[in-house]
């Protein structure tokens, strides 16, 4: 089976500098239609020795759990990353650009984000639970474009439940890309080549105008004029007018330093710290302490790496994944626990490898006594 048909890595041609990575197809393996898989390019990623890393997107997306290993295996390489969406970057390929310490679009290139989908059959009660976890995995999605281009979660769900497309320049103005590149994509046609079908529309061109907080309005929201409120606070403190210029305000403030009594001496300074229910240790007494609360710490992280492990061999033992599986899980269990355990809790045992047994063995049954009675029966008791 061949799962890398559009996915490779190469050292860039132009400087050993920077390695390429280029993801042109699915995300996630299949047996059937191959696609771009999570364990195979983790494990290359991880061998990148080079001090930038570009990535090269043009993807329809594909399985969530694939696409979250990837985004958080490029976000833990100490490599600067840069991520290019070339085409297309929709779905989960478009979570996965935003793990670029800067994200650019190609002129053209469009990106699509949307409400995870699912397939549950069953009676009420599981399609509740299966509409809970969509919902619980389409707001870690969201959490992921608010860390990037500001809102809130409920803000990008909005967005995310319109299936919600984005030309090159739109993607800047929401905050999910930095820049548009103007160089020309190395594969103009290539994202005309997927299947957009599956989706509520065929591109940008057939969706309507975004709605969203613009990148402006993100970063005025997290300035909100400082120093305006700034101003506000020391005129009332320092008892002076609202309306007082720079220099009034200045002058004020060194009146007020001036007036400064001494401060506290050594035991008054003691008595204020045991007041407030602290207690004074000696250098090495708190060193010692934080070493051993480090250490502390070390432990239960250790505690919880084999925790994790413990998870996915429980599922492999059960066959509810193959070998071939368990680094993809342990990725997954490894950024999100919960949601990678709970997943693997709706598995059946032998969901991918059949662990029962295939037939059964029984006990011959005892026949002695039987043979005795009809030997009696026929010839009498032995004299």
């Amino acid at each position: 089976m061949t799962t890398r048909h559009w996915y490779s890595i190469s050292a860039a041609a132009d400087t050993a500098e920077s390695t390429e990575v280029l993801i042109y197809d699915r995300i996630g393996a299949s047996f059937f239609f191959g696609g771009v898989s999570a364990s195979e390019m983790v494990q290359e990623l991880n061998a990148i020795d080079t001090p930038e890393i570009v990535v090269r997107i043009n993807s329809p997306g594909g399985n969530v759990f694939e696409g979250i290993a990837i985004l958080n295996a490029l976000r833990a390489h100490k490599a600067k990353v840069t991520t290019i969406v070339e085409g297309l970057a929709a779905s989960a390929a478009s979570f996965i650009a935003m793990a670029g310490d800067e994200v650019v679009m190609r002129r053209n290139a469009e990106l699509m984000i949307h409400d995870a989908w699912g397939e549950c059959i069953g009676n009420a009660k599981d399609m509740a639970d299966m509409a809970n976890q969509l919902g619980r995995i389409s707001d870690n999605i969201a959490s992921i474009y608010a860390d990037k281009a500001g809102g809130d979660i409920g803000q990008w769900r909005d967005a995310m439940t319109a299936e919600t497309w984005y030309s090159d320049a739109e993607a800047v103005e929401a905050g999910l890309a930095d820049r548009v590149d103007g160089a020309k994509p190395s594969d103009a046609k290539a994202k005309n080549a997927f299947d957009l079908s599956v989706f509520a529309y065929a591109g940008r061109h057939a969706a309507p105008r975004p709605t969203y907080p613009s990148a402006a309005e993100a970063e005025d929201h997290k300035k909100e004029e400082p120093m305006g409120t700034l101003k506000d606070d020391l005129t009332k403190r320092l008892g002076i007018s609202a309306d007082a210029d720079e220099a009034t305000i200045v002058a004020a403030i060194d009146e007020a330093l001036n007036e400064r009594t001494d401060g506290p001496t050594l035991d008054q300074a003691m008595d204020a710290v045991k007041a407030a229910g602290n207690v004074v240790v000696s250098q090495s007494v708190f060193d010692d302490y934080k070493a051993k609360v480090d250490n502390l710490d070390q432990i239960r992280a250790e505690q919880a790496k084999t925790a994790n492990a413990r998870i996915v061999e429980d599922a492999l033992r059960d066959g509810k994944i193959t070998a071939a599986d368990k680094d993809t899980w342990n990725a997954l269990v490894e950024s999100n626990p919960e949601g990678a355990k709970a997943a693997l809790d709706r598995m059946e045992k032998g969901h991918a490898v059949p662990v029962s047994e295939s037939g059964h063995g029984v006990d011959t049954e005892d026949t002695s006594n039987e043979d005795e009675s009809t030997y009696t029966a026929l010839f009498g008791k032995e004299a």
